[in-house]
C-alpha cells in the first residue's frame, strides 16, 4: 500500500505522514515486513502498526488521576455513571487477524512471537477464530499476567502461569471502542476471559470507589481504570501496595530506572496520604513501609553484587520449544543480555529460569564498592 493509502486510515493529511514516516521503525516477523510508531507522533498513537495494506491501532494513554474525589469529576462529565475493573499488572498486548493469521502485538507495536504463539494457550482457539470470523475488525485488547512472564512477572491467585484478561475491544483501524457493557457482553459470548468489573457507579460516589481500592490494596493488587459507559474515556487510579512494589523493584536495580519513575509514585504516595486523611501515625508507617521497599531493596542488591553475584530481572518461562526459541531471539534481537540460570523440560513443556541483565546497576554498584567516589 502507498503512502497515500495509509494516511487517509490514519485520517491523518499527506504532509502529516511524510513527516510520521521519518520516525516510523521498520521490522519483519517470519517474512512479514511492517512498520510501526515507537512513541507518540502527529497525533497518532504509540504502537500504531502498518502492514499489507491495513493499519493495527495502538492503545491510548490512560490518564491517571492523583486525588480520587477531585480527579474523577474533573475526568467525567457531571452525572455521569461509570465503570470500575480491576487494573492488572501485566503487560499490554492487542491481539488483531491479518490476513486469516492472528497475531499478537506489544505495546510499543513490535509482533511478539512469544505471546502469539502462546495465544492458543491462552484463549481457545475455536473461540478466537470465531470471533474474528464474526468481527474482522476487532482489535482485543488485554494483558497477560502470571508468574511465568518473560516481561513483567506478577503472581496471581489461580494463575500458575500465564493468564490473558480482556480490558478493552477496539476497531483495529479507527481505535473507536465498544461501549463498556456490549464489549463484556461480545467477551463472554466468545469465552475470552476479562478483567474484573466491580460495577456501576455515580461519578460522586467516590467513597464507594475508595473502598475498592482499600480492599484491593489489603489484597496487594495493582489498582483500577474507571470508564465512561461508552469506553471513550478513561482514568486509572493504583494501589499503595503496587506503588510499594514498584519502588522495591525499581531500587533492586537503582541505576537501571530513572529518578521521573521514582518520584512519580512517591508522589502518588504522597497525594493518596492527604486525601485519605490520614493520622501522623498512619502517615509514619505508610513512610516506614515505603523506606522498606527502598532501603532494604536497594541493600539486597549491593550485598549481591558484593557477594560476588549479579543483579537483573529474573523470569520464568513454560512453553513449547519454538515459542522459548523465538522469546530469546527475540529479546537478544532488543541487546538484552540474558544469562541462562535453568533449562528443562516437563511434562511436554520446557522451561527457563532466565535473568536480564543490568549492567548499570551491577557496575556502578561494583564499582562504588571498589572505592570509585561519587561525583556530585
Amino acid at each position: 500500500m502507498c503512502a497515500t493509502e495509509y494516511h487517509r486510515l490514519l485520517g491523518i493529511g499527506e504532509s502529516a505522514f511524510d513527516g510520521l514516516e521519518d520516525h516510523l521503525e521498520s521490522r519483519t516477523y517470519e517474512g512479514r515486513e511492517y512498520r510501526h510508531v515507537p512513541d507518540y507522533r502527529r497525533g497518532v498513537e504509540r504502537g500504531t502498526v502498518l502492514l499489507e495494506g491495513t493499519v493495527v491501532r495502538g492503545f491510548p494513554k490512560v490518564p491517571r488521576t492523583l486525588v480520587l474525589s477531585a480527579g474523577i469529576p474533573t475526568a467525567f462529565g457531571d452525572g455521569e455513571k461509570i465503570v470500575v475493573e480491576e487494573k492488572l499488572n501485566g503487560y499490554n498486548v492487542r491481539v488483531a487477524c491479518i490476513d486469516g493469521e492472528i497475531l499478537a502485538f506489544s505495546r510499543s507495536g513490535r509482533i511478539c512471537p512469544f505471546t502469539t504463539r502462546m495465544l492458543e494457550r491462552l484463549i481457545d482457539l475455536a473461540d478466537l477464530e470465531a470471533l474474528f470470523a464474526t468481527h474482522p475488525g476487532a482489535m482485543i485488547c488485554g494483558e497477560i499476567i502470571g508468574p511465568e512472564n518473560p516481561y513483567t512477572a506478577c503472581d496471581y491467585p489461580g494463575v500458575d502461569s500465564l493468564a490473558f484478561r480482556a480490558f478493552d475491544w477496539r476497531d483495529r483501524e479507527t481505535g473507536a471502542p465498544l461501549p463498556v457493557g456490549e464489549r463484556r457482553e461480545r467477551y463472554e459470548r466468545f469465552d475470552v476471559p476479562q478483567v474484573r468489573s466491580f460495577g456501576t457507579y455515580e461519578v460522586d460516589e467516590t467513597a464507594e470507589i475508595r473502598r475498592i481500592i482499600d480492599r484491593l490494596d489489603r489484597e496487594g493488587r495493582e489498582g483500577i481504570v474507571m470508564k465512561s459507559l461508552s469506553g471513550t474515556r478513561q482514568l486509572k487510579y493504583t494501589t499503595s501496595a503496587a506503588n510499594r512494589g514498584d519502588l522495591a523493584y525499581a531500587f533492586s536495580l537503582p541505576f537501571d530506572y530513572g529518578q521521573p519513575f521514582m518520584f512519580r509514585r512517591l508522589l502518588r504516595e504522597a497525594f493518596q496520604s492527604v486525601e485519605w486523611d490520614e493520622s501522623d501515625e498512619v502517615a509514619r508507617e505508610r513512610a516506614h513501609d515505603l523506606g522498606e521497599a527502598i532501603v532494604l531493596s536497594m541493600r539486597e542488591a549491593i550485598q549481591c553484587v558484593d557477594d560476588g553475584g549479579t543483579v537483573g530481572e529474573g523470569h520464568t518461562v513454560r512453553a513449547c520449544d519454538d515459542a522459548i526459541d523465538a522469546l530469546f531471539e527475540h529479546l537478544r534481537a532488543d541487546g538484552l543480555q540474558l544469562e541462562i540460570e535453568s533449562d528443562r523440560h516437563e511434562n511436554g513443556d520446557r522451561i527457563v529460569e532466565f535473568r536480564k541483565r543490568t549492567p548499570s546497576s551491577n557496575d556502578k554498584i561494583r564499582n562504588y564498592l571498589e572505592g570509585h567516589v561519587v561525583e556530585e
